[in-house]
Formats: structure tokens, sequence, C-alpha cells
């Protein structure tokens, strides 16, 4: 135990002070890494994995925040209590021998194959949190500006805007590719070269990538890949995969790139700088253990058909085509196409199988609780697309709900009339005569989802850069915060009320309802809170 720490309580500790010091370290060795001064980034993460600060928000994220808190490594410990996150905190060694991780096997959405998750133990998680905190300011300096997947502040919306403004000007040919099993391969040592930190950092993420896996109770080594589960393992793929984009503008300076985690696209105007870019990649990816994915990975144009495929391509569920249209419309000499971003089939097609399985599983359930289940999975789909062109899409999807909501209503009563079962379900909301509703409450719509342009994140900006307005902002305007969650962060001015402290980009928010009344959702009842402030504040008032 050591006595040096300071002794709190686990709710009485000072928050609003860990955050602001370990914060400050994050900025200083973020703008070191910038200045490409690696002896005083090095000196900064030693300050940083020492610090008692940093080690409790490390064990607070991953045993209150995270969303697999819960879920137990192979020891079976999880749900800590406050005095044994205490001790954690106290026990939390870089150098202690790091434990197999537990692997479970999840569903693919929309895929009869699986996923294989490694869950570490609980100790582990927290030491993996504690190196990442020190090493992705490091990175996140350095990281190539069309890298979106897994960054802090980043999105896939910045992702299709990125292609948008790509593809503005000028047809392109594009290689559409995907990484046979990037999490699961990647080459252990050159992983580790490549991520340039101290020999001990190295020997600790060398300890968590080599521990070997458990699963279904049958201990097999782990001798390459970073699995998927720990809360480094997205960090250090960003890594293993960096240098991509230096690759490609190395070939042709007029060709791009944009990645997300393990899918990318290149794209350029001439089909044999593509070729030379697929065969250049080829060869990159082969010393990191890697390989692209046959059956995923094409080359189409984004206007006309090439080689037998259609234009255009899906990327993170959406459609990316051009069209052809005629060069002079109303008067105003055009382009001779136009770029369309749009919900793709596939997407259009999972959520439509969503929305028919709770309805089928429905048939006894009231129509307060088909409402309650069918209002987040709609205003989920219909945010992550409402930066695009999806009017259509909306309008096509508001009139299927309606159609299987009807179907659901005559299968309760078959022997009434279909204007008898009108006036029992349905009604008029804002001009809408089909609206599945029951005592103030209803079935929104898709088609009235506003559509908003994205504005894509500025190349080489972070969240530890520290300009709070420009990241307070984006937060509030993303297209997946929900509309009372927008509204709080602007009231709020981006800080929680609880702790005082901003909302960082990663941070998970929730909306606390004051008198405890859950259906009391006035806006001066609402206030936005931390995860784990919410946690407090409940416990507080047990």
């Amino acid at each position: 135990m050591n006595t040096g720490q300071p002794m709190y309580e686990w709710n009485t500790i000072p928050w609003h002070k860990l955050e602001k010091n370990v914060f400050k370290l994050q900025k200083r060795i973020y703008q070191a890494s910038r200045r490409g001064d690696i002896k005083q980034v090095r000196r900064l993460q030693r300050l940083l994995i020492k610090s008692w600060s940093a080690k409790t928000l490390a064990v607070r994220r991953v045993t209150q925040d995270n969303t697999g808190k819960k879920t137990a490594g192979v020891d079976g410990i999880k749900s800590l209590t406050p005095s044994q996150r205490l001790e954690l905190v106290r026990n939390l060694d870089l150098n202690k021998k790091a434990k197999p991780i537990r692997r479970v096997w999840i569903p693919k959405p929309g895929k009869t194959e699986k996923r294989p998750l490694g869950i570490p133990v609980m100790h582990d998680r927290a030491t993996q949190t504690l190196v990442k905190m020190a090493v992705e300011p490091q990175w996140e300096a350095v990281f190539e500006p069309n890298s979106f997947g897994f960054r802090p502040g980043r999105s896939c919306h910045d992702a299709i805007q990125a292609l948008h403004d790509m593809l503005r000007h000028h047809d392109k040919y594009v290689l559409d590719a995907d990484i046979a099993g990037c999490f699961d391969n990647i080459n252990h040592e050159t992983l580790i070269k490549k991520m340039n930190v101290s020999p001990h950092l190295s020997r600790m993420v060398r300890q968590w990538l080599k521990a070997g896996i458990f699963d279904n109770g049958a201990f097999q080594r782990n001798e390459k890949g970073t699995p998927q589960g720990g809360t480094i393992s997205p960090l250090l793929a960003n890594i293993a995969l960096h240098g991509l984009e230096n690759l490609i503008k190395s070939i042709n300076k007029h060709a791009y790139i944009v990645r997300y985690a393990d899918d990318f696209v290149v794209l350029h105007n001439e089909l044999k700088v593509i070729e030379k870019c697929k065969k250049a990649i080829e060869e990159w990816l082969t010393e990191i253990g890697l390989e692209l994915k046959p059956s995923k990975t094409k080359v189409i144009n984004t206007l006309k058909s090439h080689d037998g495929k259609d234009p255009g391509f899906d990327f993170l569920s959406f459609n990316v085509r051009q069209y052809k249209v005629s060069k002079y419309n109303s008067g105003k000499r055009q382009k001779g196409f136009k770029t369309l971003i749009k919900p793709s089939k596939n997407s259009i097609q999972r959520h439509k199988d969503q929305i028919k399985r709770v309805v089928k599983e429905g048939k006894a359930k009231t129509q307060l609780a088909i409402i309650k289940e069918l209002n987040p999975i709609i205003r989920g789909w219909c945010n992550y697309y409402s930066t695009k062109v999806s009017s259509e899409a909306f309008k096509y999807l508001t009139h299927f709900t309606v159609q299987s909501l009807m179907k659901w209503a005559r299968r309760r009563h078959p022997k009434k009339t279909l204007h008898w079962i009108y006036r029992k379900y349905f009604g008029i909301h804002e001009g809408y005569q089909w609206t599945f509703t029951k005592e103030q409450s209803r079935v929104i719509r898709h088609s009235e989802t506003q559509i908003e342009r994205w504005v894509k994140v500025a190349g080489d900006r972070s969240p530890y850069d520290g300009d709070w307005v420009y990241w307070s902002t984006r937060m509030g305007r993303h297209p997946e915060a929900k509309k009372k969650v927008a509204y709080l962060l602007n009231q709020q001015k981006g800080k929680c009320s609880h702790c005082g402290l901003r909302f960082n980009m990663d941070d998970l928010m929730e909306i606390h309802h004051i008198d405890r009344n859950h259906n009391n959702n006035k806006w001066e009842n609402l206030t936005l809170l931390h995860r784990h402030c919410h946690d407090e504040v409940h416990k507080t008032s047990a």
C-alpha cells in the first residue's frame, strides 16, 4: 500500500481537481509531440502514469463509466464497490503480470457470423486505460487528418463528409477495401516498435498482447492481433494502420484516402493510379501482418459502371454515388453530375427488420409498450442519417412503419372494420393522419427528422488542444446527440451540473430528473450529468 496517496472516501474525491491535473499533463504531452520532442513526451508520460489523479480516473472509467463495467474477466470480478475501487487504485501496478483475457462471441449486426471480444480482468482494464491516457495525446498530435475511427472528437459523419468534399468536382475511381481480420492479425513486434514509447510501456503492451486467451475454458496462446474488448485495443489498431495516408500521397499527391478503423476507400480520377495504390497498400500491410479481404475489396467508379459493377459504393452504411444530370439546368451551367450520399439498401433493410421484429414480438403487448419500444429505434436510425440525402428513405420508412402497425392492429381485431381500427389506434399529428398514438404518446415519424448538414472536423484538431468552445459546440450539434442532450448542453454551457467539469468528447452523459419523477420532463426538472455523477447523485439520495 502506498501511504503517500491522499486519503479520501470514494464519494468525497475532488474529481474536478483530478480532471484538471490529468488534462494539463495530456495537453503538454500533445504539444510536445507536435513539436517532435520525444524526450519531453516520455518524461510527461511517466509523470502521468505515476500520478494518483490519473490512476483514480482510470479506475473510475472502467468501474463506473464503461458500458462493460459489469462484465467479468477470467477472475470473475465485476461491479466493484466504492471501497473496492479505492483498493484497486492503491494496488494499480504496471509491473504486475497481465492475466489472460476471457473470450466471448457476439453477433455482427445483420450477419450470421460472430465477432470475438476479449475481456481483460478489472486490474488490466484499469492499467490499459491509464496507459491509453498517456499514449493517446502523443499519437493524436501526429495521426493523419483523414483517419476517423476510434478517435476522440471524430465520428462516422466526419468520414462521410470528407468523402463528399473529395467528390465535389470530379467523378472518381474508388478502391473500396476492407482488411481481413485486422484486430486479430496485427504483428505484435512491428506494432510495439511503431508505438515509439518508453521500454517500460513497451513491456506492458507486450504483456497484454501475449497474455493468452480463455475460450470456453480452453487456454490458447495469442501470438498476433490486438483482442477487441481491451480499452487500449482501438488505439493500438489505429497506430498499426497509421501511415496509409502518407503512403497514398507518396504515390500521387492528388489521390485521397478516408479511413475509419479497418475500413477505407482510396479515390483518384485515373484507374491506373488506383491500381498502383492497391498494390502498394498490399505490400505495406504485409509488413504489419495484414492483408486485404478479396471478397470485400473492389474497384468501382462513382459515376459510371466499371468492370461489370454498378456505380457507387457503400461506406459506413451510407451509399455514395454520383448521378448524371444536364449540364444546363435552370439557366445555370452544371458539372454534368451530382453527388448523393444516402442510406444504403442494406441499412434500410436491417432497419425494416428491426421494426418488423418489434411489431411481431409485440402481438400481446399494449399499444404504449409498442410505442416505447419503437421510438428509440426510429430516432437513433434517423439521427444517424440526418446529415445526408435521406428524405426519400425517411418517407418510405414512415409508410412502411404505418403498414406494419396497421397489420398489428388488424391482427388484434380481425372482425373490426378498417375505420374502427383507425379511430382506436391512429390519429392526426401535425397534419399527418396515420399517427399511431395513445394517451399523448405516439410513434415518431421518420419523415419528421430534419436534414442538417454536418461540418467535418478540421484536419489537425484534437480535444487535447484545449479549445473547449470548439469541442463543446460540436458535441451539441452532433447528429446523434439527442435533442434534450443538445439543449441541456447549451443551457449548461457544456458543463456537468454536479461536478462543474466540462464534458469531454468521449464522456458518457445522462439526463437526471431532479424530482426523481421520470414522467416529469419539463426543462426545469432536467439536468445533464456525467454517468458517474449520476450514480453519485442517486446513491447520495438513497
